[in-house]
Formats: C-alpha cells, sequence, structure tokens
C-alpha cells in the first residue's frame, strides 16, 4: 500500500481527511515517484493525479523546511490553478515547517523577489512568471529536488513551451514529473531536453 510508506506526516494528514485507499494511479505512481526516476503520468481527470503530486513533493522534501532556496518547484497554467493547488497544498502542510509560495504574473516581479529571498520550501508559479524571475536571479534552482508541471497540456503552447526550456536548461540534478490527461507528441519532445530516461505510466 503506497501510503504506509509514506512520512508519518502525511499519513496522519490522509487519516484526517479519511482518505484511506489509494486510487489505481496512485498505487501505480506513488513508488515509482518515489524512487526518483523522471515520469510522464498520464490519467484520466478524478484519478487522484493532484494529490498524488502533492503527496511525493512533502515526501521528497521529509515534510520539513530546510535552507532559503526552493527544493521542489510546481508549475501550473494559470493564476487561478496555482491559487487552488495553494490551497491544496496548505491543507497538508499545515502543523510543519514547510513554506509554501505562489508566484504568477499578475504579480509584480519585484514583490516576488522579495517574498521568495525570505526563504521558501515549495514553488508554484506559470512558466512565464518563473522564467522572468530566473532570469532576473529573483529564484535560485541550486537545491531544488524535485519539478512536477500539473496538467501539462498547457506545455503545448509555444510560449510557455519556450519558458520551460529555458527554466530546465540550468537545473543540474532534479527529478522531472509531469502529469497530464494524455501525452501529446509536444510533451514527448520533452525526453530531447529534461526527460531523459523518463518512465510512463499510464492509467
Amino acid at each position: 500500500m503506497p501510503f504506509k510508506k509514506l512520512h508519518p506526516h502525511i499519513q496522519e494528514k490522509l487519516e484526517y481527511k479519511e482518505i484511506t485507499t489509494p486510487t489505481p494511479f496512485q498505487s501505480k505512481s506513488i513508488p515509482v515517484i518515489k524512487s526518483g526516476a523522471n515520469i510522464y503520468c498520464t490519467a484520466a481527470k478524478d484519478s487522484g493525479k493532484t494529490t498524488t503530486l502533492i503527496l511525493t513533493t512533502l515526501q521528497k522534501l521529509k515534510c520539513e523546511a530546510i535552507g532559503n532556496a526552493p527544493r521542489a518547484v510546481v508549475l501550473v497554467e494559470n493564476k487561478e490553478r496555482a491559487m487552488e493547488l495553494y490551497d491544496a497544498f496548505l491543507s497538508y502542510t499545515r502543523h510543519t515547517s514547510l513554506r509554501v509560495y505562489v508566484g504568477y504574473e499578475q504579480l509584480h516581479v519585484d514583490v516576488q523577489k522579495s517574498e521568495i529571498f525570505m526563504g521558501i520550501d515549495i514553488f508554484i508559479s506559470t512558466p512565464k512568471s518563473m522564467n522572468k524571475l530566473f532570469l532576473l536571479n529573483g529564484v535560485s534552482i541550486s537545491e531544488l529536488k524535485i519539478f512536477s508541471i500539473d496538467d501539462a497540456e498547457f506545455l503545448i503552447h509555444n510560449l510557455t513551451y519556450t519558458a520551460l526550456i529555458s527554466i530546465t536548461q540550468s537545473i543540474k540534478k532534479c527529478q522531472f514529473v509531469l502529469y497530464s490527461e494524455k501525452m501529446h507528441p509536444k510533451l514527448e519532445r520533452f525526453k530531447s531536453y529534461f526527460m531523459e530516461y523518463s518512465k510512463t505510466i499510464n492509467i
């Protein structure tokens, strides 16, 4: 059972939320993500992808704050999705020292830079917003352990695709996990960039 092998804090939160049985997607994906491989996770809507993303991110960070630079990045399509995911993360990170931060295009880049400088663990952002920060030295990627992309279909649009390639070119050692409902040829192209030796989980 994947939930049994997760950090005690995560198990406690799942029990509180009365989530006792993993979905078929979670049973298949969580152990592989925990192994540290780069992974394409494709599954239908409501199969448990977002919860998997949250649980595996917290597991990777051992549910505790360390240093000031983000150790996990989650890219999303837009501000609305960023805020939704931020709230979802907070429901799991309460009573831990983990610091979750959300950034998006409408929030001035200087505000983001100063707030990130104070120290964060999990950074939720849109590709364009993160790329802008990255180019202005507003966010460090030196400590990144896991880089997840939520509902990755939005990356087939050229602007976000180019922004992601720009960000990932400078990341040396990190696990990448892409979540989507279907595999798109443009997503497969990432194998030539940062998704080398990736595995695919398809439910």
